[in-house]
């Protein structure tokens, strides 16, 4: 469960995230779209700890983000839009590695890797240098570090970028499996076809405020849209922001 609550965030004079409140079910997948420049990695990075909020309040399976920011974190899997990766190790050394940071060892670890490695179809490459790997390669080494630990939130930020479409489609199928066994996850997206497709709910942030909330069927409502595509209803909703700022590669 994810719950933020009047989230506000400054950068001097500059409102970067502007009282944003959201709750993310478990068991849920909830979009979070939003023109560039919205404050989406903004708010994703401030509820994986990364950024101090100027105010406001982030619940992470219960935990206080201020007042118990390891619990909190411990809970959570955070895929970043940019992810670091040592790319000397071995996709089994860097999720052991992963693993370590969550303090987790002992015998299982082993299994735990390679059922990791197998469930983004990684396991043939278990001992290869990740300096080897493709660009969807890291993007699906870097998930499966994600849910390594098993956390019961999990923040995405841009899933798909870079991925081809069997990637693409493995990504969809873990994501959906991990919501049926009560993972919530929040996940940011250009590709308004992936939003519609896979969230139970979405919300649409422009200039740092939340302007609509809901099911496709809701906001569909709201825009006035009848039976519109995913794309018209942003656009109607975010006033008509820019087509090229939505990446609709799917």
């Amino acid at each position: 469960m994810i719950a933020l609550h009047d989230l506000v965030k400054h950068y001097g004079r500059f409102t970067a995230v502007d009282g944003i409140s959201l709750d993310v079910k478990s068991g849920e997948i909830h979009g979070f779209l939003g023109p560039n420049g919205a404050g989406k990695t903004t708010t994703l990075r401030m509820i994986a700890g990364l950024l101090r909020p100027t105010s406001g309040r982030i619940l992470v399976n219960g935990h206080d983000l201020a007042t118990d920011a390891e619990a909190a974190k411990a809970s959570l899997g955070f895929i970043p839009d940019r992810p670091f990766i040592y790319e000397k190790l071995t996709a089994a050394e860097f999720l052991r590695f992963h693993a370590g940071l969550y303090g987790i060892d002992g015998n299982g670890i082993g299994d735990r890797v390679r059922e990791m490695l197998d469930l983004f179809e990684l396991g043939r490459w278990e001992d290869e240098l990740v300096e080897s790997f493709s660009h969807g390669m890291k993007q699906r080494l870097v998930m499966s570090a994600a849910f390594l630990h098993r956390p019961r939130s999990v923040v995405v930020d841009e899933p798909m970028v870079g991925l081809d479409p069997r990637g693409a489609r493995l990504i969809k199928d873990v994501f959906r499996r991990m919501s049926e066994r009560g993972v919530a996850i929040l996940m940011s997206t250009h590709t308004l076809e992936v939003a519609q497709e896979m969230c139970d709910r979405i919300s649409i942030i422009l200039k740092g405020r939340i302007v609509a909330q809901g099911t496709v069927a809701q906001l569909r409502t709201l825009s006035g849209g009848g039976d519109d595509q995913l794309t018209e209803v942003f656009l109607k909703l975010t006033g008509g922001s820019a087509l090229q700022e939505i990446d609709e590669i799917i």
